[in-house]
């Protein structure tokens, strides 16, 4: 197995395409490529459609999977609101490649079910023999796609495969991003690939959040309303949390609070990296209740959480160094950032794919782009999350 990578940040689209493919050669010593995944940014916007003829020129054995992107990152540089090209590509011997697209109106057949029903539609959508559970990269259209339920469905239909990837972004409306598969480039839907064989994947998703206050259990709600946490009503659960926070934790959570949700009901203790961290959406004064973007099941526990830079930073650091503790250094890796990360959250560009080589080896191969939503698993089950910096590191399963 061999992973490239390659960036440019040319203005003219067709030197970008040259530039980053010439790398991309080099670094493979001109051997053909099995996969090829390519991130454009909006600045290129005019010339999105050509995308996928052009690198089918320069890579006619490849299947190639991408879309378009409000940033792109690879070989340790982010390029942010400018010119930018990311492409990876891969030799994978003993590694199954199935792309896909899937348009909005096939998206919705694939969403209920059970799990041997769901299973035998997917496999048919997207022309997967049968098989062991494959793993899944996925670059939805942010406007046209089930969302969440989406997920749900996939893990009931593939329960041992990794599902990942990020929701396009470059666009501003319905119609505006692209999704490349193959030969074609679609503005609606979903396109994706499905991996299995000779290939391991690990997740590393990081939220950037950390705990304050103390766990409590959701004693009453209703849906996403939360009404009493620890028996007491939500609101006032919420004033006595500001009461107790340091004047900078207060400011913060002003602009930057969001409630976690653990995932797993049989642990007794919990730290950061135990919650599936979800928006506040609002607070109903009158029912003294909160609105959380979740759905809640049973008697969940939860803790508020913020979001700053430093706890963001180090939070990805730490699950870096767990990762590079494990075994030997990935082949690749694929990162999916979202777009409220970057310089916007850190003051300096480079942050996330520094921190990933800094950790794994300067000569990682690495590429992906500042999405829409992050798509990846907390506690086995599979979510879209904001803010998040979501990746996969790639092996050979025989390393493994």
């Amino acid at each position: 197995m061999r992973w490239a990578s390659s960036i440019s940040d040319v203005d003219d689209f067709d030197a970008a395409i040259e530039q980053a493919s010439d790398e991309l050669r080099t670094q493979l010593d001109s051997a053909a490529a099995d996969l090829l995944l390519a991130f454009v940014s909006r600045e290129h916007q005019a010339r999105w459609h050509e995308l996928p003829g052009l690198l089918r020129e320069r890579f006619p054995a490849a299947e190639l999977v991408g879309c378009s992107a409000g940033g792109v990152l690879a070989d340790g540089r982010e390029l942010e609101r400018a010119p930018g090209l990311a492409l990876a590509a891969a030799q994978l011997p003993g590694v199954e490649l199935t792309p896909f697209h899937l348009d909005d109106d096939q998206l919705a057949s694939l969403v209920a079910g059970d799990a041997s029903t769901l299973r035998a539609r997917w496999c048919q959508a997207i022309g997967l023999a049968d098989g062991p559970d494959p793993h899944l990269l996925l670059l939805p259209d942010p406007f046209t796609w089930p969302g969440p339920e989406l997920l749900a469905g996939l893990d009931r239909a593939f329960a041992t495969g990794i599902k990942l990837g990020g929701l396009a972004s470059g666009g501003s409306r319905p119609g505006e991003h692209r999704l490349f598969c193959g030969r074609s480039a679609h503005h609606r839907g979903l396109v994706g690939l499905a991996l299995r064989g000779n290939i391991e994947l690990e997740t590393v998703v990081a939220q950037g959040c950390r705990p304050i206050g103390s766990p409590m259990f959701v004693t009453r709600r209703q849906g996403g309303l939360i009404y009493e946490l620890d028996g007491r009503p939500a609101v006032e659960m919420l004033h006595e949390l500001f009461a107790g926070l340091a004047a900078e934790d207060r400011n913060r959570a002003r602009h930057s609070l969001f409630l976690g949700v653990v995932m797993d009901p049989l642990r007794e203790s919990f730290g950061q990296g135990d919650f599936l961290i979800r928006n506040l959406v609002g607070v109903d004064p009158d029912s003294e209740a909160i609105a959380v973007a979740a759905e809640l099941e049973g008697r969940h526990v939860v803790q508020f959480h913020l979001r700053d830079a430093e706890t963001s930073s180090v939070e990805l650091r730490e699950l870096l160094a767990e990762q590079a503790d494990r075994g030997p250094a990935p082949a690749g890796a694929l990162l999916f950032s979202c777009l409220g990360r970057g310089v916007q959250l850190y003051g300096v560009p480079d942050h996330d794919s520094r921190a990933f080589r800094d950790a794994l080896g300067a000569e990682l191969p690495i590429a992906g782009f500042f999405c829409n939503g992050e798509i990846g698993p907390v506690a086995g089950r599979t979510f879209v999350h904001g803010y998040t910096s979501a990746a996969i590191l790639i092996r050979p399963a025989t390393m493994v």
